[in-house]
């Protein structure tokens, strides 16, 4: 499934590489510390310096590099930048060093060519550091982009789709916020915030199985509704937290901030 993405520079359209997607967003999970133990502002870690790849007129050209990076062990995601090109982004280094020295290695294998090195201070959780309602209206934003992606659960493969656990992981990378991968561990992880509290660009859960555990998770937008990807099959798409069907399975909401 290719479909078509529709965004400006740097709203991204783009899919999960790691190993751990094979799990899904009901999976099994070690204990995660509770948000309380943590400070406020430690909540979720910012990501570290990445690696992008690529100004490709064709989407299949960003996807087929994303499988040869998998075939790495490499996590990656692709989007659409400016001019209509895509580019792919990876890696999640500690300082400049490390990246330029994971891009050489990658260049020198036949990997990737030419690269470009993305620096922490660029992504909108840095930019707007002070300034948490523009974080979140970035989080929104980019959750925004994903509708009409098409969802397969617990994907490998970057012609796929992603899972909804992947979406909210992915929302929260893009905007350069560390966001665990399954959603009971997005759930720990999170701060509780009440129902008449939510604020966009918090996470919502549900339980979808007889489990009555979190096996679902969406991105709060505003106005009662919520971006997701919904079931395999279907694209990512907005609900209603006051629908019939989510308003009986709500588990409860998480902020990160």
């Amino acid at each position: 499934m290719h479909g078509v993405f529709r965004n400006h520079f740097l709203h991204f359209c783009c899919i999960s590489l790691f190993a751990v997607l094979l799990f899904g967003c009901s999976a099994k999970q070690t204990a995660t510390p509770p948000a309380e133990s943590l400070p406020r502002q430690q909540i979720l870690p910012p990501l570290g310096y990445a690696i992008q790849v690529g100004a490709f007129a064709k989407v299949d050209n960003a996807f087929l590099l994303c499988s040869k990076l998998i075939d790495q062990g490499i996590s990656a995601y692709y989007f659409r930048g400016d001019a209509g090109l895509y580019r792919v982004r990876f890696g999640n280094y500690p300082n400049y060093d490390k990246a330029i020295a994971s891009a050489r290695k990658l260049q020198q294998g036949g990997v990737i060519a030419v690269y470009h090195i993305v620096r922490p201070e660029t992504y909108p959780a840095v930019r707007y550091r002070d300034q948490e309602e523009a974080i979140r209206r970035e989080l929104v934003s980019l959750a925004q982009q994903f509708i009409g992606v098409p969802y397969q659960l617990g994907d490998v493969s970057p012609v796929e789709g992603f899972d909804c656990s992947g979406l909210t992981m992915m929302v929260y990378q893009l905007a350069g916020l560390d966001m665990p991968r399954i959603s009971r561990d997005q759930f720990r992880r999170g701060r509780e915030v009440g129902r008449d509290q939510l604020r966009p660009g918090d996470l919502v859960f549900f339980t979808t199985d007889q489990s009555g555990q979190v096996s679902h998770v969406g991105i709060y937008q505003g106005d009662d509704l919520f971006i997701h990807a919904p079931r395999s099959g279907k694209t990512v798409t907005r609900s209603s937290l006051s629908s019939a069907y989510f308003r009986k399975r709500y588990l409860g909401a998480r902020a990160y901030f």
